[in-house]
């Protein structure tokens, strides 16, 4: 089972990219499923990050406050930032240019730190990162929205911080909770974690897939460019952030890591709340949730050549 676990949590780029290739060639059966499940489903990884924090991810904030306040500025100044230079750059249409900044403005996601443990980078600045990041969204991810998409469309704020304290921080809240009162269940369950996250991110990236098929021709292919060019812009700047503070290359892998992969199951399934009269908006994250975990993928395996 072990076996089968760690096989799973290696290939996770190419499970995502065959479950998203299957969803757009045969939607129907994922389209059933109705988007209203992304929701809980995306509560279900954030459960099980929660179940896989302790105490000491939390004292990395306070021991090395400097690297995680560092992974954090970076994480949503350079990805909002892009996202927005990006849609400017390439004129994408406002519904096109909506779900990229989304996907810019949310905070890393769990798959992140998957990738920085197969790359051998500082997998506990990773995770440092990860809840740092994830706690603060609520906050800044409606904010950096209203920001920089504020002028194309009615930004709900109060709205989006709810969603973001239902989706991702309350699962993480229980998590932790089951963690500390059933220590031995968990202790069990967390190492089928990696492999059950990995299928859950592959299960609602092909449900985005599957309901955004018909709209992924109409996006056209100008809009994966841009959702590629995002990601990558995310490693680079992520790494070369860690290289001119000449920091240790393990400490530039988790980074690099952290920056460009983001929670875009979460931006979807923002845009299905808030933006349902943007249905385009959605094509950016379902995009992105397949080529992030790829461009991770193959991140990891040049990394971890580095990384001894």
């Amino acid at each position: 089972m072990k076996k089968i676990c760690d096989f799973i949590a290696r290939w996770m780029g190419l499970i995502v990219l065959l479950a998203a290739v299957l969803a757009y060639l045969v939607p129907a059966p994922l389209k059933a499923i109705d988007t209203w499940y992304i929701n809980p489903l995306l509560g279900v990884i954030m459960f099980g990050m929660g179940l896989t924090l302790s105490a000491k991810d939390f004292q990395i904030v306070f021991s090395r406050p400097k690297d995680v306040l560092l992974g954090c500025l970076a994480q949503f100044t350079i990805m909002p930032a892009m996202a927005w230079l990006l849609t400017k750059a390439f004129s994408l249409p406002e519904e096109l240019a909506l779900g990229v900044i989304l996907v810019g403005c949310c905070p890393g996601g769990t798959a992140s730190n998957v990738i920085t443990f197969l790359a051998k980078g500082d997998l506990a600045l990773s995770v440092g990162m990860t809840a740092c990041s994830t706690l603060i969204a609520p906050l800044l991810t409606p904010l950096l929205v209203l920001l920089l998409a504020g002028t194309m469309v009615n930004v709900d704020t109060v709205g989006m911080l709810l969603s973001i304290v239902y989706v991702v921080i309350a699962p993480i809240v229980g998590g932790l909770l089951f963690q500390h009162f059933l220590p031995e269940l968990t202790k069990k369950a967390v190492a089928f974690l990696p492999a059950f996250s990995a299928l859950m991110i592959a299960l609602v990236a092909s449900i985005v897939v599957a309901h955004s098929a018909d709209k992924l021709t109409a996006g056209g292919t100008i809009v994966i460019l841009v959702v590629m060019l995002h990601n990558l812009s995310g490693y680079a700047l992520g790494y070369g952030i860690g290289w001119l503070l000449h920091l240790p290359m393990k400490k530039r892998t988790a980074i690099s890591i952290e920056v460009g992969m983001q929670n875009s199951g979460l931006a979807a399934s923002l845009a299905v709340l808030h933006f349902a009269a943007f249905p385009l908006a959605t094509i950016p994250g379902a995009i992105f949730s397949v080529w992030h975990n790829i461009s991770g993928a193959l991140m990891a395996k040049l990394y971890s050549r580095y990384n001894k």
